[in-house]
């Protein structure tokens, strides 16, 4: 958003100065550090670094990402650390005009001094929310007043000198403090996340203007969130992305540039890896048809005023309220227009301007070795002479080659192949489950479709896949693999294995999709009178079919398994060591009759994370009155689950949580669902 703001002023002959504050400091007390909560400093105490090492390296890598996404550089890059005597400054005016107060060393700014607080966001004073972000501290003289400067309190390992002791600044000062050493009193304009407005706004509009008796800012510009799969990015949900994470999926940073286009800075953006694809699919073709305008021998240029016409109609879209959809629009109606193919490649660099799609590199971007333009010259003389077959050959070759081969009447010509079309070579991906087609109402093939979700820890994926082949003895077995964003060559391995033995199918997903949404991958392309889910932590050490089937023939048992559960109150469960009903079945090994799945349905795709979904599936049964067995004497063993193993404890909790609350919400009240209920 800030650089299409800076793109349109640039087109409209102003000179622009940039200024982009890094956020070195950490702001939270130590107790919390130590816990972790302040993720900087926590992966310094971690890895061995200083808090300053950790921030260095996360602001190459936030550079590094900005040049990938060709963001235009700020004229500077401040860092907070480097500008604590500012902020000091800044907080001893604000006491000195009797907008601040001491107490113990830690320095307040008043709310109640500055009558226009919570203009920007519409918490007034009569109606205003606390803008904290802890507990409310008790020194405060308001709960509303908020820190200028903290306190340091034992061991803490960021601290700075200042007239009220040791400390270090509050969340809000250092914002104003950069901002006005470089721009001056007045900023035209501010911009930033709309997350931004309250508290963090509000407190640099009343310290700013509080200390300076003039309007801060003319113009607040903020951004909508970007979600992504339709929620708030958390890398513990595994749904936060990083650019070189689009790269390594075989995606240009540029596609991602391609998709902020498609909505406004004021509308929500929901990320997927769908609408990554199909950005990335739009940007090649954009490349492909300004390709063609560049090897063009076309010299006649449209009239003047045919130009006039489609100028005006973007950049009017673009200065209107910053509606880059609207100017995509406009671009793709010039691309489809009667202009003279040189006009459209003019048009198409001027407004590149602003998109910022790099359409000038286009040349060198689609350039191949001379070894490249010898076949291809070959490949047109070959097809001038109708030997079709012989030009098909070189064409495989090509493509062998990681090249695009197009013909046109003008002769044959090639690019290199894009990440992603190179990926969609070696497999076809997808990005959720409803790209799945389900088979469901398709007839039985085989007996047993056991279904595996891998997302790496490949040699724990061959253990689990290939014993559930070796022991299905007289029963036909498929097993149906998600290969659910693996990234240390699991997917490979899959994609190899199943060319070998046609027992084994995979579908593979572009990304972490989530382990309900992988699971249900599976069951939609399951063809087998049962389906077993099996955890890639398993292994089978037996002949696990013949008994299953004996249990899941009867009508009543929905589900069966080795690894019961049962509960008197639905918050603790234990496993049941004998022969017995359960309430509900681990997911480890969880099998049941396919035909069910008209009645009971997919698995919950809120579940992210595998823990609790196991119950949540089988109270989901349970609710259409089957019932689950546990038979622990199946043949199959457990081995360590490296997904649990090698997650952090306060990481287990956090997503355990999560998935428990989800399932209580659901099915906290059902007591009568438990086995203990019906016996009694």
């Amino acid at each position: 958003m800030a650089d299409w703001i800076r793109r349109v002023l640039h087109h409209q002959g102003y000179t622009v100065h940039h200024i982009k504050n890094i956020t070195d400091v950490g702001h939270m007390r130590q107790e919390l550090l130590e816990r972790g909560e302040d993720k900087v400093i926590a992966a310094a105490l971690a890895e061995g670094r200083t808090p300053a090492d950790i921030a260095n390296y996360y602001t190459e890598a936030f550079l590094r990402d900005e040049a990938r996404l060709n963001i235009l550089p700020a004229e500077r890059f401040p860092k907070a650390t480097d500008h604590v005597p500012e902020m000091i400054e800044l907080t001893q005016r604000l006491v000195e005009r009797g907008h601040a107060y001491e107490v113990e060393g830690n320095v307040y700014f008043s709310v109640a001094s500055f009558p226009s607080y919570g203009a920007l966001s519409g918490n007034t004073q009569d109606d205003l929310l606390e803008g904290v972000r802890a507990e409310a501290d008790p020194l405060k003289r308001d709960p509303s007043d908020f820190t200028l400067w903290k306190a340091a309190e034992p061991g803490r390992a960021l601290k700075w000198s200042s007239p009220w002791g040791d400390g270090f600044p509050g969340w809000h000062i250092e914002c104003s403090a950069m901002s006005m050493k470089y721009l001056g009193q007045h900023l035209d304009i501010h911009t930033g996340g709309v997350d931004n407005v309250f508290p963090h706004r509000e407190g640099e509009i009343a310290q700013s203007e509080g200390a300076t008796g003039e309007p801060f800012v003319g113009y607040w510009v903020h951004g909508q969130h970007l979600l992504a799969d339709g929620a708030k990015m958390a890398k513990s949900s595994g749904n936060a992305y990083t650019v070189e994470d689009l790269v390594t999926h075989g995606f240009d940073p540029l596609a991602f540039r391609y998709l902020c286009l498609t909505a406004q800075y004021s509308s929500r953006l929901n990320f997927t890896f769908s609408a990554l694809r199909a950005a990335q699919q739009a940007l090649t073709r954009l490349r492909d048809r300004s390709w063609g305008w560049y090897l063009s021998a076309e010299q006649e240029r449209g009239a003047p005023e045919a130009l006039a016409h489609w100028r005006s109609a973007f950049w009017d879209k673009a200065a209107n309220d910053l509606d880059m959809p609207g100017a995509l629009v406009s671009l793709s109606a010039m691309v489809r227009s009667e202009l003279p193919d040189p006009s459209k490649l003019q048009l198409l660099l001027e407004f590149d301007e602003l998109l910022g799609l790099d359409m000038a590199s286009v040349p060198e971007m689609y350039g191949v070795p001379a070894s490249v333009h010898a076949s291809l010259q070959q490949r047109h003389e070959l097809r001038t002479q109708r030997q079709y077959v012989e030009a098909d050959a070189i064409r495989k070759e090509l493509r062998e080659q990681h090249c695009v081969v197009e013909d046109h009447p003008a002769g044959t010509r090639a690019r290199p192949m894009t990440g992603l079309e190179r990926r969609t070579e070696q497999w076809r991906s997808v990005s959720s489950s409803h790209e799945v087609p389900s088979l469901l109402e398709a007839s039985d093939t085989v007996d047993f479709s056991v279904v595996v979700v891998a997302c790496n820890y490949q040699t724990d994926v061959q253990r689990c896949v290939e014993s559930a082949l070796r022991w299905s003895n007289r029963h036909t077995v498929e097993v149906v693999a998600v290969d659910n964003g693996s990234t240390d060559g699991t997917g490979e391995w899959l994609h190899e294995a199943s060319a070998r033995d046609p027992r084994i199918q995979v579908v593979h997903a572009d990304h972490v999709i989530g382990d309900a949404a992988a699971k249900n991958i599976g069951l939609k392309r399951s063809q087998g009178w049962a389906v077993v889910v099996l955890d890639t932590s398993t292994e089978v050490t037996g002949d696990i079919y013949t008994p299953l089937t004996c249990h899941l023939e009867d009508p009543l048992v929905g589900v069966s398994g080795p690894f019961g559960l049962l509960t008197s109150d639905l918050r603790h469960f234990d496993e049941v060591d004998s022969v017995s009903e359960a309430d509900a079945m681990q997911g480890y090994c969880f099998a049941f009759r396919r035909a069910n799945l008209k009645d009971v349905g997919w698995m919950p795709e809120a579940f992210r994370f595998y823990r609790n979904l196991d119950i949540h599936y089988s109270f989901q049964f349970k609710d259409h009155d089957f019932r689950i067995h546990a038979d622990p004497k199946l043949p199959i063993g457990r081995h360590t689950h490296r997904v649990w193993s090698e997650m952090s404890a306060e990481e287990r909790d956090r997503l355990s949580a999560v998935n428990v609350r989800r399932f209580l919400k659901h099915f906290g009240d059902r007591t009568d669902l438990l086995v203990s209920a019906r016996s009694g």
